[in-house]
């Protein structure tokens, strides 16, 4: 049974713009595929993968130093 807050906030989550509410969707579906083991693709994750396929089909790669630029970006001294 869904608590009260849970149920109470529910009229006001479909007044969110729609970017919060697919933020809200992508955190139930991280939660759900946790308890059940099973992640579910969302629309954005499968562009991405398609994307990705894509550039590797045709030889779209980040360079060496490219990659190398970018972790040391993250890189502590």
């Amino acid at each position: 049974m869904a608590s009260s807050s849970f149920q109470s906030i529910l009229p006001r989550i479909l007044t969110w713009p729609e970017e919060d509410q697919e933020a809200l969707v992508h955190a139930a579906l991280q939660i759900e595929a946790a308890r059940e083991g099973v992640y579910v693709l969302t629309p954005e994750d499968i562009r991405a993968i398609d994307q990705g396929l894509d550039d590797a089909e045709h030889g779209r790669f980040a360079s060496n130093e490219e990659v190398a630029d970018l972790l040391g970006k993250f890189r502590t001294a």
